[in-house]
């Protein structure tokens, strides 16, 4: 099977099915769904650990997606927000919030209200004062936790499905990829979402449909690129969840950026920050997810994990930074470690060219609007 000519090419990927997209870079499809395309699903990357079981691997993964859940709390409960307080009255509230919310919806009532809970409270829904050093998992069969999370997690991100981009461990031998084929079976059909499996299956490929995508242009020129540069750096590997970043704050999972924005609040010279905005200088053009940005002063600042240091975000970070000087914008990127070990550091080099800025006047293109995804039924 074979996608379109870029634009759509997600769409290729049978919905609640397992597909193997052999040729693509897992890298460069991280990137083909940053910022995360409108009518596409929500896309969660997720490279496993060697050596486990196929019980393993289900459990390991159920439980950093509802971890993920948790994080995006309340975007997925609408009227959450409003509630304040894990104390009973707190809790019986978000409960019943919940159960209205699923009677509206095709959401089981018990699960939805129990990971509101779970949200809530931080964990454990027995409380802080009861959990132990190891947070105990939820009460519901595997399967009901699959479906469960999968929904939540489409609805934090407004889409009408999920999707999870599977990239097999460094080094997999057959039982491996085995299992991870196994499991992934397992998620699409109890999650009732597709599953993309991304780089090479040696052992496995006989078991899993191939897909044939094309990525846009400026994609597959940057991949052509970067193999013809021997001396950038590797891919940082590592095993885990990647989830996309909600509009309008700063990454749950990302400890320097909320960091970040706890240094910037005290300061009024840093009102009107946008946290991951999707810039869009063009209706044509390529949009850009922006980590922070002031988009009337045209500032941009970008806070790099080590993801960044993969070979295809590395090249991919100096031509987006070059093309947002060219469209006006001055860009300070920053690592982790730089946020996390002087954040005072990073907040007065903002401070510093935020002042230029506004002293200067506006960039050219001080009235681009933010990306909007595609319209859905609400699960209220």
């Amino acid at each position: 099977m074979r996608g379109g000519a870029g634009t759509d090419w997600w769409a290729a990927v049978p919905p609640r099915r397992v597909g193997h997209l052999a040729d693509v870079d897992p890298e460069l499809l991280r990137l083909a769904l940053d910022p995360l395309p409108p009518a596409a699903p929500a896309v969660l990357a997720y490279r496993p650990a060697r050596g486990l079981t196929l019980a393993g691997l289900v459990a390991a993964l159920l439980d950093e997606l509802e971890g993920a859940a948790r994080a995006l709390y309340p975007r997925w409960l609408p009227g959450a927000d409003r509630l304040d307080g894990a104390d009973p009255p707190g809790v019986a509230a978000v409960r019943e919030l919940a159960a209205r919310v699923a009677s509206r919806s095709d959401h089981f009532g018990p699960f939805l209200a129990d990971l509101a809970e779970r949200a809530l409270r931080g964990g454990d829904p027995a409380g802080p004062e009861r959990a132990g050093p190891v947070r105990r998992r939820s009460r519901f069969p595997a399967e009901v936790r699959a479906a469960g999370l999968a929904r939540v997690l489409a609805d934090a991100y407004g889409r009408d499905g999920c999707a999870l981009l599977v990239e097999p461990p460094d080094g997999a031998g057959p039982e491996d990829e085995r299992i991870l084929v196994a499991g992934a079976e397992w998620l699409a059909q109890h999650g009732r979402c597709a599953v993309w499996l991304a780089g090479p299956l040696r052992h496995a490929v006989d078991r899993v449909r191939p897909v044939r995508i094309t990525l846009p242009a400026h994609l597959a020129q940057l991949a052509e690129d970067a193999r013809r540069v021997s001396d950038s750096p590797g891919d940082p590997g590592g095993a885990g969840l990647a989830y996309p970043p909600l509009a309008g704050t700063p990454r749950p999972d990302s400890a320097a950026e909320q960091a970040l924005e706890q240094a910037l609040a005290p300061h009024d010279w840093a009102r009107d920050r946008r946290w991951n905005h999707t810039f869009e200088w063009h209706p044509l053009g390529r949009s850009y997810r922006l980590d922070l940005c002031w988009t009337v002063e045209g500032l941009a600042v970008e806070v790099d994990g080590p993801e960044h240091r993969g070979r295809m975000m590395y090249a991919d970070d100096r031509r987006r930074d070059v093309q947002l000087q060219l469209l006006g914008l001055d860009v300070l990127r920053f690592t982790n470690e730089q946020v996390l070990t002087d954040v005072q550091a990073v907040v007065r080099s903002i401070r510093e060219l935020l002042a230029r800025r506004r002293a200067a006047g506006a960039h050219p293109h001080r009235n681009e609007a933010p990306c909007r995804a595609a319209p859905r039924t609400s699960p209220t």
